[in-house]
């Protein structure tokens, strides 16, 4: 089944990206390491580990966002509150993307002191679990604004014997129709190495396809008055490229605020016929790299929001790769047999 994984994507041969992407990320088991998600969303860092073949275990506190993961993943999604007591199963990895509150609301920065912050439970299940390699994804103010705070969390997960590797990455590097830049911290015991970048760049219109010419009777359409103030807020805003979707280039950041509000900077289709609308919910996943197959549970305003928040799965997919890459590299280097036989062919190479 894993064989599926080596499909490349190619424009000049004219490849379907929507259905490449359907095809791709299915969940296919085959790894033996058990992969926690901690923060899960509706899943989407998950689907890329298990379409890399990893097993999962979500925990999430938003009801709807658990039945997402449960309807489409292989692994099951437990709805709860994680804190730094939360008891935990035995996992070999240990991923998510932990809430980050750095700043009290009275101003203070207390860091991890903050009752808000998901990364005191997150260090924590590192410390109890111990796992091979573990991997958070955050906002990337974390390693500019906020480094102070991003130094205190390494510092805290370097105690417990790892190698801690942070990167800023950008989706669109790794197939994803959208420029989403967001921080890679990775621990690990050495070796570990962040996916290189395709050579590829996913647009808007190879992502959308013909929903970019759609005008569905249910759409959510600007109307006269909307249109006059994205005018004046792209005026006022000096706006040098205008928000509406360019096909021939990736799209800018989704969030939940600019894929369901009807404000100036909204993500909208702006149609042949001069029309603009909202994008949908499928629209939005679309840019997001989720499958077409992928179902989100709960009303539009919840599947926006599980949308807006979701690590992009296909960038999700090229990170699962990099790390099946290290795990597969670091059990050959500590298999005893393997080693035994490499020692002599080690040592003849150090005399040349």
């Amino acid at each position: 089944m894993h064989g599926t994984n080596h499909q490349l994507l190619s424009s000049k041969s004219g490849a379907d990206y929507p259905q490449t992407v359907d095809n791709l990320l299915c969940p296919a088991i085959w790894r033996k390491e058990t992969v926690l998600d901690l923060f899960a969303g509706c899943g989407g860092f998950a689907l890329g580990f298990e379409a890399a073949g990893f097993d999962t275990i979500g925990y999430e506190a938003n009801a709807d966002c658990c039945a997402t993961y449960r309807a489409n993943l292989h692994g099951s999604c437990a709805e709860q509150f994680i804190t730094v007591e939360t008891e935990f199963p035995v996992a070999d990895i240990v991923i998510g993307g932990p809430p980050c509150q750095p700043f009290s609301v009275g101003g203070h920065q207390l860091g991890l002191e903050d009752s808000r912050d998901g990364f005191p439970a997150f260090i924590a299940a590192v410390e109890r679990l111990q796992p091979k390699l573990w991997m958070f994804e955050n906002v990337r103010g974390l390693l500019y604004k906020n480094r102070w705070y991003l130094d205190q969390i390494i510092q805290r997960l370097e105690r417990f014997g790892y190698v801690v590797d942070a990167k800023l990455l950008n989706a669109s590097h790794y197939l994803v129709p959208q420029s989403r830049e967001r921080l890679i911290v990775v621990g690990h015991k050495g070796g570990f190495k962040f996916p290189e970048k395709s050579s590829e760049v996913i647009t808007v219109g190879r992502a959308l396809g013909g929903f970019l010419f759609s005008e569905p009777a249910e759409g959510k359409y600007l109307t006269q008055s909307m249109d006059d103030y994205v005018a004046k807020y792209e005026r006022a805003s000096k706006c040098i490229n205008p928000r509406d979707l360019d096909p021939n280039r990736p799209s800018r950041t989704i969030t939940c605020r600019n894929l369901g509000g009807a404000t100036g900077d909204m993500q909208r289709i702006k149609l042949p016929s001069g029309r603009r609308r909202r994008l949908t919910v499928r629209e939005g996943a679309r840019l997001q790299s989720f499958p077409d197959w992928f179902e989100f549970c709960g009303g539009e305003s919840s599947q926006f929001n599980q949308v807006g928040n979701a690590v992009p799965p296909m960038f999700a997919f090229a990170l699962a790769k990099s790390v099946r890459a290290y795990l597969d590299q670091s059990q050959w280097l500590n298999d005893e047999s393997i080693r035994e036989c490499w020692s002599p062919v080690q040592a003849s190479l150090e005399l040349i």
